[in-house]
């Protein structure tokens, strides 16, 4: 039986070799907040944590991915230092009227007040129709890995499946930083909204107990 971890620290400032090591260990973070857990419940009940992660070396677009890219060609993409900017804000008050559980108060629950250095590096990704910014992600920039923070977009537009679109341009521009591995958080062993997470060809999952990371299987249709 995999161990019960419910474990948290505070560190406003973290160097990049470290964070690989921490993002490696499971750990996630939210500002100087960090923490993993290998529980949660929520209406559904008890989830079972399991943290994800990406070899880019063997990541390839599946047929489903590579649609969502050609429907957003008209979508221009840049990557900019990260910013807790009242745009930024705005557009979580509209975004997250998509939940139902666990809903946050504000987009500072995820960043802290200088997110593009504390407790890292971090950039954030801006997907723009026209002039218009459409969606914006945060992605944490390590030594030989990055780490998805949070994403979020104008609901008007979730056809465009943006979600999928920003994390598809995450690993693009972590491949580009020359990284080995992309981690794009927790999803859980029970169906959940973050099934999207598991479509990735080259993830891996870690086995709490042992601290190693395996092939996730590949179990989920459109793979």
């Amino acid at each position: 039986m995999s161990p019960i971890l419910n474990q948290a620290f505070h560190c406003p400032s973290v160097p990049a070799e470290v964070m690989d090591r921490l993002w490696e260990a499971g750990w996630r973070h939210f500002g100087p907040h960090f923490y993993r857990y290998s529980l949660s419940v929520d209406d559904g009940g008890v989830r079972t944590i399991t943290p994800l992660r990406l070899d880019l070396a063997q990541f390839h677009a599946s047929k489903s991915q590579r649609r969502v890219l050609r429907k957003n060609e008209d979508l221009r993409c840049e990557f900019l230092p990260a910013t807790l900017s009242m745009q930024a804000r705005m557009m979580f008050q509209r975004h997250k009227t998509r939940f139902k559980d666990n809903v946050p108060d504000d987009l500072d629950t995820f960043l802290s007040e200088t997110p593009a250095t504390t407790p890292c590096t971090c950039q954030e990704c801006r997907i723009y129709l026209g002039q218009e910014l459409i969606a914006i992600s945060y992605l944490d920039i390590g030594q030989q890995a990055t780490s998805a923070v949070y994403g979020l977009f104008e609901p008007e537009h979730s056809a465009r499946s943006l979600g999928t679109l920003t994390l598809l341009k995450e690993i693009e521009h972590s491949q580009t930083l020359g990284c080995q591995y992309y981690y794009p958080g927790y999803a859980t062993v029970e169906p959940s909204p973050y099934d999207y997470k598991k479509q990735l060809h080259g993830l891996e999952v870690l086995d709490w107990e042992s601290g190693t990371w395996s092939p996730l299987p590949r179990s989920i249709p459109g793979r």
